[in-house]
């Protein structure tokens, strides 16, 4: 221990750095360590202060003061939803809720029991002594009618939030925001972060004007964001916001620090119906980047809430805000992430981008017109499309569904109605496995050599494979041409996938197309360019390999068995 107290590590530079990551890539390009992301982003494999300096100069000290000054709590609290599918086992829930921790009481209108007279009088009880986020539609939602029943002597103290698609007004309850610039639509149609915070800014630039005074619209306004998985960008997104507001109310002449709160919720964008547990892990990970990165209000949704929530589902949700913020002393520390190279360096370059996107929206007119263009939509979906085409090649992993998947879970039929909706990552593998589960196929994988020439392909087709819940059968070690066009013409599989190493698959590849059965569908592990147009003119199906777009191969496929099995 004392020898410890007296080392001192040697201050490395970044060419130091470079030339030491040059010897470890042996040959591999030093740029293979960038990565760029889908906001336009280069993410430095390392970052230096100087870097940093150089990126930002003096605008360092600034940004991090605007980033604490800025935030509206430092209480990060639990707003769980809750769930029911009649009045009595909603109301139930509801006190347990209260009961265990929420803080928040979240509440999404569209319940399976119409809400009379006698519901809103009890929920307003409710909401009287507790906060709460209302989801509703329009002004004219039926929920809404729980405020004519609070008493007006108590209608100041309640305190709350109402997000619509529509303004609500609610004229005698002045500690209930009405006013949001909700970009989870946004979100589940494929937004970036940085496209986000720039329609949060669009948003709350047309509700501005709509207002009496600027004073009155910052009362009333909140944010609400949905956290997607993307770690070390989500607690970005969330700093940059309060940035981003920072300049905002500047601009319109206000010098006050006023904060606003910054309400979220974890993403559903890469929830899977399969392997429903890993959407626990992503949730968790979601819901820590937004305890750090500053949210005051936050949903965790239950791992299973794409089909249907139950007590213990509920039950963890709840207590993943919870013990994060009880048992991680996060919030013992003002804006942890704070002074980090990495996380500084991407929030000035959202805030940036962000502001450049906003300007651009308010010079088209507003966000109305901008979205009226088509501009708002062709950027989003052009995002989306690169997104999806990563998950499909698996460039973007999504555990349990394009990768590590179980070809034994089965797909739920049940779909949760209130995020039927949601365009999620996960869907085009969904749709696989159903198509797969209806039609099947009998598949087969001819291992030809040694189990160590190949054992690397065979296991790589059969994880392809598992992503549409199919586990192939497999020929056993063939080694020899003959053994393998016996194997070939007797298997029972009405297609086969060929694993084995290169030289072996180019020497034999000729004879088996030459040889088998009609009807019979092959493919081949890996790629092989120089081959193909030979060996797909003698009858080769096609190719399996590493970076293809999984839901096409698979796809394209079942059609091509379906027109064997006719």
């Amino acid at each position: 221990m004392p020898n410890m107290k007296t080392i001192e590590f040697p201050i490395v530079n970044f060419d130091e750095w470079k030339e030491q990551a040059i010897k470890a890539l042996k040959g591999r390009p030093f740029e293979s360590l960038f990565t760029q992301t889908l906001e336009g982003i280069t993410l430095n494999p390392l970052y230096t202060k100087e870097m940093l300096v150089e990126q930002i100069g003096d605008q360092l000290e600034k940004q991090i003061a605007t980033v604490r000054t800025m935030q509206e709590t430092n209480n990060f609290q639990p707003a769980q939803q809750i769930f029911g599918e009649t009045a009595e086992q909603f109301f139930e829930n509801l006190q347990d809720s209260v009961n265990k921790g929420n803080k928040v009481l979240t509440i999404d209108s569209r319940v399976t029991f119409g809400w009379d007279e006698d519901h809103l009088f009890k929920l307003a009880q409710y909401l009287t002594v507790n906060s709460f986020k209302l989801i509703v539609k329009k002004q004219n939602d039926p929920i809404l009618g729980v405020f004519n029943l609070i008493a007006k002597e108590e209608r100041a103290d309640v305190k709350g939030y109402v997000v619509s698609e529509e303004s609500i007004t609610l004229d005698e309850y002045p500690n209930i925001r009405t006013l949001v610039a909700n970009t989870t639509p946004y979100h589940y149609e494929g937004a970036n972060a940085i496209q986000e915070l720039a329609l949060v800014l669009a948003i709350a630039s047309k509700l501005s004007k709509q207002e009496e005074s600027f004073n009155s619209f910052i009362n009333k306004f909140f944010v609400n964001f949905a956290v997607d998985t993307q770690f070390f960008s989500e607690i970005a997104k969330l700093r940059a916001f309060r940035v981003l507001w920072k300049a905002f109310i500047t601009a319109y002449g206000e010098e006050q620090n006023i904060a606003v709160p910054i309400v979220a919720e974890t993403s559903l964008r890469s929830f899977s119906k399969l392997d429903a547990y890993v959407n626990l892990l992503r949730a968790g990970n979601e819901a820590f980047a937004a305890l750090i990165g500053g949210a005051d209000v936050f949903t965790v949704h239950p791992h299973d809430v794409l089909i249907k929530p139950t007590d213990k589902s509920i039950r963890i949700a709840r207590n993943v805000v919870l013990v994060q913020k009880e048992e991680s002393n996060v919030q013992n520390v003002l804006d942890p992430s704070g002074g980090s190279y990495f996380i500084e360096s991407l929030t000035a370059e959202y805030v940036e981008k962000a502001w450049s996107l906003f300007l651009e929206i308010e010079d088209a007119g507003g966000i109305d017109q901008y979205n009226q263009a088509n501009k708002l939509g062709s950027l989003i979906e052009e995002v989306n499309t690169q997104r999806l085409q990563a998950v499909k090649t698996r460039k973007h992993s999504l555990i349990g569904t394009n990768i590590y998947a179980d070809p034994q879970d089965e797909l739920p039929s049940e779909t949760n109605p209130l995020f039927s909706d949601v365009k999620r990552l996960a869907i085009p593998f969904e749709n696989l496995r159903k198509q797969y589960s209806e039609s099947k196929p009998i598949i087969g994988i001819l291992t030809f050599g040694k189990l160590k020439d190949f054992k690397p392909r065979a296991d790589f087709v059969k994880g392809f494979f598992a992503t549409a819940g199919i586990v192939p059968s497999q020929s056993g070690e063939i080694e020899s041409i003959e053994a393998a066009i016996e194997w070939l013409n007797n298997t029972d599989a009405s297609y086969v996938v060929l694993a084995a190493k290169d030289e072996d698959t180019k020497s034999i590849v000729p004879a088996l197309l030459n040889a088998k059965r009609n009807g019979l569908l092959l493919d081949v592990a890996g790629k092989y360019k120089e081959q193909e147009a030979e060996w797909k003119s003698t009858g080769l199906n096609g190719f399996i390999f590493a970076g293809q777009d999984i839901v096409e191969k698979l796809g394209t496929l079942a059609e091509s068995l379906k027109e064997v099995q006719r």
